[in-house]
């Protein structure tokens, strides 16, 4: 092999690394079966959720996740493999990979690491019906904030039924 070839091999084992370096999850689909269309289609679906999706060559996916806590992907990079990155929402590439295994259905998961633990098929599936970040946190804010409204709408039906029935002010008398 030339220099010139292993430059260019280490050169995507580095661009891999640098998309895994500090992701939250990474995400191993078969992409079997997916015209350019779909396979753009998916990729900006993927994009807008903020998920980093590649195809390359299982060797350079393996090498590239050799040493970090992404390395027990190496153990479903086989036939077809494509990878989903996401450095800020865990779960955004098993949920947004689940519609898009729905709508072309003929892509598979095949595994997948999130924050730090391996997942199999099954575990990334179960991982996929996992809400997104800012889901969980509006509905906490809606738990939050219902009782504070109900609590406000009472006080205030009292004030208002306080001023229903409070004697008109008496005029003072003129001196």
């Amino acid at each position: 092999m030339s220099d010139e070839a292993k430059k260019q091999k280490q050169a995507v084992i580095d661009e891999i690394r640098a998309k895994l370096d500090g992701a939250q999850s990474a995400v191993i689909i078969d992409y079997m079966g997916t015209t350019v269309a779909q396979a753009n289609e998916m990729r900006k679906t993927l994009r807008e959720a903020g998920v980093d999706y590649g195809v390359y060559k299982n060797t350079l996916m393996k090498r590239a996740v050799e040493g970090t806590e992404f390395a027990p992907l190496a153990e479903v990079m086989a036939g077809p493999s494509a990878i989903a990155i996401s450095k800020e929402d865990a779960t955004a590439p098993a949920r947004v990979l689940k519609g898009e295994i729905k709508k072309f259905d003929k892509m598979a998961f095949k595994g997948g690491v999130v924050e730090g633990t391996f997942y199999d098929a099954e575990g990334i599936k179960t991982v996929a019906d996992i809400p997104g970040r800012e889901q969980l946190l509006a509905r906490f804010l809606g738990s939050v904030m219902s009782p504070v409204a109900s609590f406000a709408r009472v006080v205030n039906a009292i004030a208002e039924k306080q001023g229903e029935g409070a004697p008109a002010a008496e005029a003072a008398p003129a001196e």
